[in-house]
């Protein structure tokens, strides 16, 4: 299966984006072990206060954490599927910048406080490319991955610890997750750059 495909499967998987809730949930377990604080406004949560840091989102995809944001500076998710109309415009609503391209191909032209990549190196062209342009678009990057997944539609690569740990330039930590729709082994993260 060639990168185009495994993309256009991922693109069919979400369909017509309309049900996400499996996936938001999990954003929940993502963004705990990334270190964000969930500070919720009244009856909406979760909520993540940036304090006016800037993000990328490599690989958000059409439900990205930073519609979960506020005071955040300069948001902005780069994703290579071209999902329906109207997440563009969901994107655009938020004041949320939407780039369609590979993060492979992304080059920030200015550097991003942080850099937030969640379940998306198994999809990749190249995970090891993602994260050096994740090093050179941010100060930090916010990180959670899956382990040990052997390739399959749609996810090319299987990811290892120590193959992270090298292209971070830190030590990940490793956990058997079972919540929130997340099963497997997990590797998460705050890494400076």
């Amino acid at each position: 299966m060639t990168w185009e495909q495994h993309q256009e499967w991922e693109r069919a998987w979400h369909g017509d984006c309309t049900k996400t809730f499996c996936e938001e949930t999990k954003q929940i377990t993502y963004a705990h072990r990334m270190g964000l604080k969930n500070t919720p406004r009244g009856e909406f949560w979760p909520i993540y206060d940036m304090q006016n840091r800037s993000v990328l989102d490599m690989g958000g995809g059409p439900v990205s954490m930073l519609l979960k944001t506020v005071n955040v500076a300069r948001p902005t998710v780069v994703d290579p599927c071209k999902y329906p109309w109207w997440v563009a415009s969901r994107y655009g609503t938020a004041n949320i910048e939407q780039i369609v391209m590979a993060g492979e191909d992304y080059v920030a032209k200015i550097r991003f406080d942080e850099c937030w990549i969640y379940n998306v190196l198994q999809h990749v062209k190249d995970p090891q490319q993602i994260i050096l342009n994740a090093r050179t678009s941010a100060h930090l990057i916010r990180l959670y991955e899956w382990l040990n997944i052997p390739p399959c539609n749609g996810h090319p690569h299987e990811l290892k610890a120590d193959q992270l740990n090298y292209w971070l330039n830190g030590t990940g930590m490793i956990e058997q997750m079972n919540e929130n729709g997340c099963y497997g082994t997990a590797y998460y993260g705050v890494f400076t750059c």
